[in-house]
Order: C-alpha cells, then structure tokens, then sequence
C-alpha cells in the first residue's frame, strides 16, 4: 500500500512538472518564495499574506483589509509567461506585466464574478483594453485554470490564452507606461478592501475581497523573447 501511495505522489508530481510548457524556465519553486519580494511602496497595501502551501503561492489577508504585491525580483521586456491559478469567488486581484516597484502597469484581472482575463490599466491607462468574452466557454469553475501570457515590443502587443485558447490578442496604439518603460516585473496582486464601508473606500466594494478567502497559483514559468 505504501509503494502504491509513493507511486501515486511520483505520478502527480511527474504531471505537474509537466505542465509547464518546452522551454519556460520556472519563476517559482514550489517550495517557497525565493526569487519573490513583497512591494513596499504599491497603494494596495504592504502587508498582504502570501505563503506557499501544497506547491502554490496562496495570496489572502492577514490582517483583512490589507492588500499587496508579490513582485519577481528579476526584470523582465519580451516574454511569454505561464502560470496555473485557483481562484475564489469575490477575491480580486491580477497579474501585473512590466510593474514598476509601486504597481504601475498592465494588468489581467482576476476576480470572480467578474472580469478574470480583462486587460486592464493599473495606475496607468491602456490604450487598447480587452475582455476575455469567451472565458465562460473554457473556465474550469472550482478548478485550476491556466493562464499563458505573451507581451512584445517598446509599443506592446499582447495576447492571452486559457486553457489553451486564445482570449484576445492586441497591439496598444502607445507605449502607455510611465516614462516609456520597456520592461518591468511580475506581479501577483492581493487587493485591498474596504474595511468599514464603500464610501471610506471611494467605492471599492466590501466584497472585493471576502474575509477567508485566497488566490492560488503554480507552475509559474516564463521564456524570454
């Protein structure tokens, strides 16, 4: 029975290594939070609690209310990144591509119901937003989904796929960066939330993140263009 169990946990790990696309180079390793740094100058809040459990980075607040970013510390302009995330429902957050320290960048937002694979500005506009309209079609409800991820260009042109199918693909009309960057790191976002009331807040809504819960993510990976 016990070789059998080893056998079993040899056969999941040797599937989940496999996930991970030909050619991507992992951004995390399963174990802890190595390569990863939390921002201490993002609006969003500089105490969110994010920990690895069961082989996945879990973003959540401790204390409520208090959001954050988890930031690569490695630097990044052409890329493609892939990344496996388990989502809650009324728990927002986002992928940040090319973030500065303080947050400013492109964002795919996570958030359930809601907008999960919309391209969208964070502390800086979007000249060409997009929507994921046929997320519905593919979303594993309760499950892991993944997302892939590919950004190009001093003008950036990106495209999103999940589960393998393509979401949207846009070219903006202007580098829309602060100061014309070209390159930045990668961001999990934990959003703040209104503690006492929408209106303390300037309307973010008290469920925008519900008390207990948490944003997973694994197989996190990306290849350099």
């Amino acid at each position: 029975m016990k070789f059998i169990h080893l056998l079993a946990f040899s056969l999941i790990s040797a599937i989940s290594h496999a996930q991970i696309p030909d050619g991507f180079t992992p951004l995390f390793n399963g174990k802890n939070l190595k390569g990863w740094h939390v921002s201490r100058s993002t609006h969003q809040g500089t105490t969110p609690n994010f920990y690895v459990e069961e082989g996945a980075i879990v973003a959540s607040q401790q204390p409520y209310g208090q959001g954050g970013l988890l930031m690569t510390n490695q630097i990044f302009r052409d890329f493609e990144l892939y990344l496996e995330i388990k989502i809650d429902s009324f728990a927002n957050g986002g992928i940040f591509l090319r973030s500065n320290e303080g947050g400013s960048a492109y964002q795919i937002e996570l958030v359930l119901p809601g907008g999960t694979g919309d391209l969208v500005g964070e502390r800086i506009p979007v000249s060409v937003p997009a929507i994921a309209k046929d997320r519905a079609n593919v979303w594993k409800a309760g499950d892991w989904n993944s997302f892939r991820i590919r950004m190009t260009g001093e003008i950036p042109r990106i495209t999103l796929w999940i589960n393998g199918v393509e979401m949207w693909d846009v070219t903006q009309t202007k580098n829309d960066f602060i100061g014309g960057a070209t390159e930045g790191m990668i961001a999990l976002q934990c959003h703040w939330t209104a503690v006492y009331s929408p209106t303390a807040s300037k309307g973010m809504p008290l469920s925008s993140w519900r008390p207990g819960a948490t944003h997973r993510y694994r197989n996190i990976a990306i290849k350099r263009l």
